[in-house]
């Protein structure tokens, strides 16, 4: 396993690395609490391996650990399959509510983007509800511009829910 950052923060080791199979419980149980906020995901229930698997980019994938515990990742899924949007990905982020209010997804999102941007990425977009206020400046803090709303994009538990388009356009990848 590659680590990607290591950093110390109030007595704990943050690490930073790429997410492997043997995470899926941990990422799972972080998942199963964004989809409890009612304000991460039109999920309604946690996905099995293989579908998250199959859904996601098999690069770009992040945990972030203290003491080597996952109380973090962030992964990146196509946003088509068409050739000439090969660099556009979008991002996913998520962080256990114990973990919440220490920088982690900072550290997370700005690893990720650098992460992708070696991969060759050039653009990331993230949806986001307008109700999650903290993940939309998360994104913002590093260079997402809001694109639009997609209105009443989808149903939540049987509510019609609008969802924030944000981007992120590399400054140092797909500048040609």
């Amino acid at each position: 396993m590659q680590k990607v950052s290591l950093v110390q923060m109030d007595n704990s080791t943050i690490i930073i690395e790429e997410m492997e199979a043997e995470d899926w419980d941990e990422v799972r149980d972080i998942y199963i609490e964004g989809i409890q906020t009612g304000n991460a995901t039109f999920d309604t229930e946690a996905p099995t391996w293989d579908e998250w698997h199959r859904g996601h980019l098999n690069d770009c994938r992040l945990v972030v650990r203290e003491n080597g515990t996952v109380i973090g990742w962030a992964a990146l899924s196509p946003i088509s399959k068409k050739t000439a949007y090969q660099g556009a990905a979008e991002v996913s982020i998520y962080l256990s509510q114990k973990s919440v209010g220490k920088g982690l997804g900072s550290l997370l999102l700005r690893e990720i983007i650098n992460e992708s941007e070696q991969k060759g990425f050039w653009t990331l977009q993230a949806g986001i509800f307008p109700e999650n206020k903290t993940s939309i400046h998360l994104h913002e803090k590093y260079g997402f511009e809001k694109v639009g709303v997609r209105k009443r994009i989808g149903k939540l538990n049987g509510v019609w829910r609008d969802v924030v388009l944000l981007e992120r356009r590399s400054t140092n990848v797909g500048v040609d």
